[in-house]
């Protein structure tokens, strides 16, 4: 039995995901962040089940990936398509917010085969990019001209297209220690993100993606400095 838990919260995750889109097409973007907040939840408790029990599997991990494309992948395409949709008359360019789809699915395929991502991100993940494209919504409900401009969100689309296949290194917040020493820049980061989320609430997500890609820079170069001396 225990060895169907972890798929059993994958499916969960890909489930959620699909409910977010249709919230998404709905024009119900509150519910659809919520639905996106539960797929990550769930994203993030299936491997680390999957590690306790002892029960990882090549099923399980393709799994993952299939369920992350639609929660982490077609959902924020979906979000994408919906604030084009209403910044523009022209009928073709809402679609190119599915660029962000066919980009996630292609970072998640590298994922899979990538050796170095054991530990580590290289290129942004597909749970930060949703969560971050999940705020959109919110911002352009406070800020219309901030968002609502063809011209920008085509310039989302493309930087985090760019983003999720690039080859810059991002931290996970796996643990495999509590040790300060190891975890020092997580640590801040997690502290500093609660704090925005707390003051800023939807419009923080992009600063704290700006937070994460800072803190693993200097993450990764403490480590690095650390490494030279031992």
């Amino acid at each position: 039995m225990k060895k169907h838990i972890p798929n059993t919260l994958t499916c969960l995750n890909l489930f959620s995901g699909c409910i977010g889109v249709l919230f998404v097409l709905k024009g119900e973007f509150l519910l659809a962040f919520y639905c996106v907040l539960a797929s990550g939840i769930f994203d993030f408790f299936d491997g680390m089940i999957a590690r306790l029990l002892h029960v990882k599997s090549d099923i399980g991990k393709e799994l993952d990936s299939l369920a992350d494309v639609i929660s982490f992948g077609f959902l924020p395409g979906a979000v994408l398509y919906k604030l084009l949709e209403a910044s523009t008359d022209n009928v073709y360019l809402p679609y190119l917010g599915f660029i962000v789809t066919a980009f996630s699915a292609l970072r998640l395929a590298k994922f899979n085969v990538d050796e170095r991502q054991t530990s580590e991100f290289i290129g942004l993940n597909t749970p930060m990019n949703a969560f971050f494209i999940m705020s959109l919504p919110f911002i352009g409900a406070a800020h219309p001209t901030w968002i609502y401009q063809p011209l920008v969100l085509l310039v989302i689309v493309a930087l985090v297209s760019f983003l999720l296949v690039s080859e810059i290194r991002l931290f996970s917040m796996k643990l495999s220690s509590l040790a300060w020493k190891e975890n020092k820049f997580r640590y801040i980061f997690l502290f500093i993100s609660i704090v925005l989320l707390i003051t800023l609430r939807f419009s923080a997500l992009p600063l704290i993606l700006i937070s994460y890609f800072i803190f693993s820079q200097l993450h990764f170069r403490l480590q690095k400095q650390q490494d030279k001396y031992e």
